[in-house]
């Protein structure tokens, strides 16, 4: 496993992380989950995503059993989770970014996750209804008290997470260190073209998910339809009508055939592409079978392989590398 820095912060996180969105409390048994979380552990994984959302907090149950049960040393693994859109509760303040929620859900989620602190804690959405500074405090009060180490946006615009700099700037706080957008071959202006003044102005940190775009970059979707994925799952039909457009399977296909003539598999292709990124600082992956993330957390054996040529192959597929602007 590699390790890099989280941004300009001096945190180590490995190039490999591994999240529980979908799977955990959910998709897979809880037997399932401990073995893929004690293999990712046991090849260098440092890193294991959560949120207050997942599985209404019965995901942050699941990996804080396992967390418990394993007896890690503290010190050699980093946990997140993220506030927004609550645990279930529809009443005021029990979703969004108000000091009284961000409160509240870390302590719950500290409960559920069996640990004294967050290393990692992100605001899931931004939210129009709370004043920046109202969050950048609550945050920042956080930290104070050691619950949380590190704080971060998750699919927030370059200028939502400015603005968050610029308030705590002002009131002598902590900014966010870090950044969750989702990122891979389909997905690519935010990450590659919006937020570049953000990384050189403040040294943002970016921890990306979905780097096989919901599985559609891998070979399971290039033939008959299987049963027993995430996008045959009841209610993932909104993700499955999104992610699975004939033009992206045309490129999936031209794309399997490339990794093909490289001597490796599209997933682990994929995701080398996205850790090669000099903007990304971790790559989330998702497994709800041990085979899955067997293969992808070989992934970075695959970086060397990807030389210029690769590259302009890889663009020559995809037509959508995004043009930065001209000033």
């Amino acid at each position: 496993m590699e390790y890099k820095k989280l941004g300009k912060s001096g945190l180590q996180v490995s190039t490999l992380s591994f999240g529980s969105w979908i799977t955990f409390g959910n998709q897979i048994p809880d037997e399932t989950a401990e073995d893929l979380m004690a293999y990712a552990y046991s090849q260098g994984v440092n890193f294991f995503d959560n949120a207050e959302a997942y599985a209404q907090g019965k995901s942050e149950i699941v990996m804080g059993n396992i967390l418990k049960k394993m007896n890690w040393e503290r010190s050699s693994y980093l946990v997140s989770s993220k506030v927004f859109f609550g645990d279930g509760g529809s009443k005021p303040n029990q979703t969004g970014l108000s000091k009284k929620h961000v409160y509240e859900a870390c302590h719950a989620a500290l409960r559920r996750l069996n640990v004294d602190y967050l290393d990692l804690y992100f605001c899931h959405r931004p939210d129009k209804q709370t004043p920046i500074e109202e969050t950048v405090w609550a945050m920042n009060q956080l930290i104070q008290q050691g619950k949380v180490l590190y704080w971060g946006t998750s699919e927030w615009s370059a200028q939502e997470i400015m603005a968050a700099h610029v308030a705590a700037k002002e009131n002598h706080l902590i900014g966010p260190t870090m950044e969750q957008p989702q990122y891979n071959m389909f997905h690519r202006r935010r990450v590659e073209v919006e937020y570049d003044q953000v990384y050189k102005n403040f040294g943002l940190g970016t921890t990306i998910w979905s780097p096989l775009a919901s599985g559609i970059l891998t070979n399971k979707y290039i033939g008959k339809f299987p049963e027993g994925t995430r996008l045959s799952m009841e209610d993932l039909e909104w993700l499955k009508s999104i992610a699975l457009t004939e033009e992206k399977l045309d490129k999936t296909r031209k794309l399997n055939a490339l990794a093909e003539e490289m001597g490796t598999t599209l997933a682990k292709l994929a995701v080398a592409w996205c850790a090669k990124r000099p903007f990304v600082s971790t790559v989330i992956l998702g497994a709800s079978k041990l085979h899955q993330l067997k293969e992808t957390l070989s992934a970075l054996d695959v970086i060397p392989l990807i030389s210029e040529e690769i590259e302009e192959k890889i663009e020559d597929i995809l037509q959508n590398k995004p043009k930065k602007p001209v000033f």
